[in-house]
């Protein structure tokens, strides 16, 4: 299946590096013009679209400064994709969870978003146009560690099929996905690594079992962008209000054992 995206405009969230990157290049690829937003303008980022902006989207006014760029530049917006995220730092359990880290996580994780789709939704809506949210499979994990990161990340896929009730209607498709353990900077990172006394390699090579990825490999970051212009496409248009999970076939090795 190819995607012509030609004469689309796209705006990107976190789009400097990992899946916002990819995104950004696999909207740019199929024709769309993409508007890249991080606080870090990378190289690649410049290669993939001549539209890119410095923008710390943790501000009030960030994705409201970054989708009214897009609006000036292209004229309005059919694709926005809320890439933006993190906060995945791992506490020793619930009660290890300051206020300031809820707070973080939110405003990374949730406000962000909500702020980018506020701004573009009557665009959105005049140009029956697309909204992917990138959420995480850990939206469904309950894990006291992660408590912060996965209620942030469940807060995403509800809003974002509040949205779809309330705006499909109206001709905008709204979907989420859900990755699981993508090969990004979080574990390509040398520090991983030397904290678990392996080399880079070898820590890479450890995850997927560590994690009980049935393919054994990590998901690569372009996969998520392939599954970005499936949703933003329109080429199914009754896709909506859906979680897309894409997780490796993730099963935690403490709940099931191979056999010999």
């Amino acid at each position: 299946m190819r995607f012509d995206l030609s004469g689309k405009k796209a705006v990107v969230t976190g789009a400097g590096a990992g899946i916002g990157l990819a995104v950004a290049q696999a909207l740019a690829g199929a024709g769309a013009d993409v508007l890249g937003g991080a606080r870090t303008v990378s190289p690649e980022l410049k290669e993939c679209t001549p539209y890119t902006m410095t923008v710390d989207l943790m501000t009030e006014d960030g994705p409201q400064q970054l989708v009214q760029r897009a609006l000036d530049e292209f004229g309005g917006v059919d694709i926005l994709v809320n890439n933006v995220g993190g906060g995945v730092k791992l506490a020793a359990g619930f009660l290890d969870i300051g206020d300031d880290v809820w707070r973080h996580t939110f405003d990374l994780n949730v406000f962000t978003m909500i702020r980018a789709t506020r701004a573009a939704l009557p665009s959105l809506v005049e140009r029956q146009g697309a909204i992917v949210n990138i959420g995480s499979m850990n939206a469904a994990m309950a894990d006291p560690r992660l408590a912060h990161y996965s209620a942030a990340k469940a807060a995403v896929s509800n809003i974002s099929k509040a949205l779809s009730a309330e705006f499909s209607p109206l001709g905008v498709r709204v979907n989420t996905i859900l990755p699981g353990p993508v090969k990004t900077r979080l574990w390509t990172n040398p520090a991983m690594a030397a904290r678990a006394g392996m080399t880079p390699e070898e820590f890479l090579a450890m995850v997927p079992k560590m994690a009980g990825l049935s393919t054994g490999q990590l998901i690569e970051p372009d996969e998520i962008g392939a599954l970005v212009l499936l949703l933003a496409s329109g080429k199914v248009r009754s896709i909506t209000g859906a979680d897309y999970t894409i997780d490796a076939g993730m099963v935690p090795p403490s709940r099931y054992q191979r056999p010999n």
